[in-house]
């Protein structure tokens, strides 16, 4: 099955902000599904081969999210199919319209009947997407407490997408799962006073000590400080729960209190700019936590694994720089300087991965720690600076590899061969990532390539390491070439979504 970036790949040639975004989008959407009772449809405007043509042009389906708590409207995946001005046309129209567009009791041509919306999904002042619901009415459902705060807040949210203010990036977490609405569902007003509280939510504060029977017209803030033991946890949730009535964004938390495991997550609600209070999902994990410690020392071992590789190439490393101290020969001590640098490379991405929850790695953070390690073992003694221009983002480890070791040698081919002994320079790395493509042009501003120069017939052994990596292991291309004005471009392409698959 293909993922929502090899769909944007496939059909698009969206910037890479706006992949991300699209990607907390659909992060979010289930919750948005099961508060809406409807399936929930992601839309994007396919490339064009005439992209200043007036109108939208051909709209895909790229993800489809179905409720749990309602029935589905479509019988088939509607991921792949384009839209049409007979069944779609109010998504087409959110595009052109830029604003939300419904469509209420819209009877289909033929099966089941549901009702309709259209949401453009707004980030950085453009609509780069639109989410439609589509909500199937057959099985009639009594207008309970429930439905009310489920379908209110499912609606705060569509406005938030709409003007871009939801999803938000969220702060750097442990706690990768969240609640979702059916686990828990608590409403807040802005005062922090809880408006609604599901049944489910309820059996989770009862677990946690709570003795009332209700959590209505309560502080839900002061409540919290009441079960919680620890004085400092409950002050941290308190002013996590407070923080979202003032417009911060929420975090997702594991909380315990008497003996009880919960997660915990606070959204804030600011339709239109303005304050509406806020929601608590919450999902009694006791039991759950029970079975995943069995799991911990499985983790922790992978990581410990990583620690240890790491400090063994940085034993090598540092054999090698002790190695070259001691040789007299000067090119015998240019290879082992050379090596210490590779060898370094892959030490920290393995250092990356022993920090890590996941077998993906910063590679901004990677390239960032890189930088001086290059620059300290350059042989020329020339005051070159290295800066880096854009995000490379997260890549998954068995890529992450060889693409630090190509970033490696092509920086370090600039600042051995591009500047005279004692002549300052900049060396720049250019990074623009797409849903597409991940593009690097590493930027020099010396005195270019000599006459003659072929990559393809160079000798270098760095060169010859940057060719191999890239054909076989990344699937991408690789060229040097004078740079406009002057100085010399190296310009990596490596594919991402579907095409890093093929390669």
């Amino acid at each position: 099955m293909s993922t929502l970036s090899d769909l944007l790949a496939e059909h698009t040639d969206l910037p890479g902000e706006a992949v991300d975004h699209l990607q907390r989008v659909v992060g979010e959407w289930q919750l948005l599904a099961d508060l809406s009772f409807a399936d929930v449809l992601l839309w994007v405007a396919a490339d064009r081969d005439d992209p200043d043509a007036p109108g939208v042009g051909e709209v895909v389906c790229v993800a489809q999210c179905r409720p749990t708590t309602a029935p589905t409207a479509f019988a088939e995946d509607a991921v792949g199919s384009v839209v049409s001005d007979d069944e779609h046309p109010h998504v087409r129209k959110a595009f052109e319209e830029w604003r939300i567009i419904r469509v209420d009791d819209d009877p289909a041509a033929e099966g089941t009947p549901v009702r309709r919306e259209a949401v453009p999904v707004r980030c950085a002042g453009e609509v780069i997407a639109v989410l439609s619901r589509d909500t199937n009415p057959t099985q009639k459902r009594q207008s309970s407490p429930l439905e009310v705060a489920y379908l209110d807040c499912a609606g705060e949210l569509c406005q938030m997408i709409s003007e871009g203010t939801f999803p938000t990036p969220e702060e750097h977490s442990e706690i990768l799962s969240s609640p979702r609405a059916g686990d828990g569902f608590i409403r807040l007003d802005t005062d922090g006073t809880v408006i609604y509280a599901s049944p489910n939510a309820l059996s989770a504060y009862h677990r946690m000590g709570l003795t009332t029977t209700s959590l209505k017209s309560r502080d839900l803030p002061a409540v919290m400080r009441t079960l919680i033991t620890d004085p400092f946890d409950a002050q941290y949730i308190a002013d996590d729960i407070r923080g979202a009535l003032e417009g911060k964004a929420g975090k997702r938390m594991e909380v315990e209190a008497r003996g009880a495991t919960v997660l915990l997550r606070t959204l804030v609600l600011r339709p239109g700019g303005q304050p509406s209070g806020a929601v608590v999902l919450i999902r009694d994990v006791t039991e759950v936590k029970r079975r995943d410690r069995a799991l911990l020392s499985k983790d922790a071992t992978i990581r410990e694994i990583h620690h240890r590789v790491k400090n063994n190439l940085q034993t090598v490393a540092a054999l090698l720089r002790l190695q070259a101290r001691r040789t007299n020969n000067e090119e015998a001590r240019q290879a082992l300087s050379e090596s210490v640098r590779r060898v370094s490379s892959i030490a920290l991405v393995h250092d990356t991965l022993s920090m890590s929850v996941d077998e993906e790695v910063n590679l901004d953070e990677v390239v960032d720690r890189l930088t001086p390690i290059m620059a300290d073992v350059a042989v020329v003694g020339s005051p070159v600076q290295i800066r880096r221009e854009g995000s490379f983002g997260v890549f998954p480890a068995e890529r992450a590899t060889p693409l630090v070791m190509v970033l490696t040698e092509l920086v370090q081919n600039a600042i051995e061969h591009a500047f005279d002994p004692g002549v300052p320079g900049t060396v720049t790395m250019i990074v623009r990532r797409s849903a597409r493509w991940l593009d690097v042009v590493i930027h020099d501003d010396g005195k270019g390539l000599p006459p003659g120069f072929s990559l393809e017939g160079s000798d270098r052994l760095g060169l010859q390491i940057v060719r191999t990596l890239v054909s076989a292991e990344l699937g991408g291309s690789v060229g040097l070439e004078p740079a406009e004005g002057s100085g010399t471009d190296a310009s990596l392409r490596v594919p991402l979504g579907r095409r890093a698959g093929r390669s």
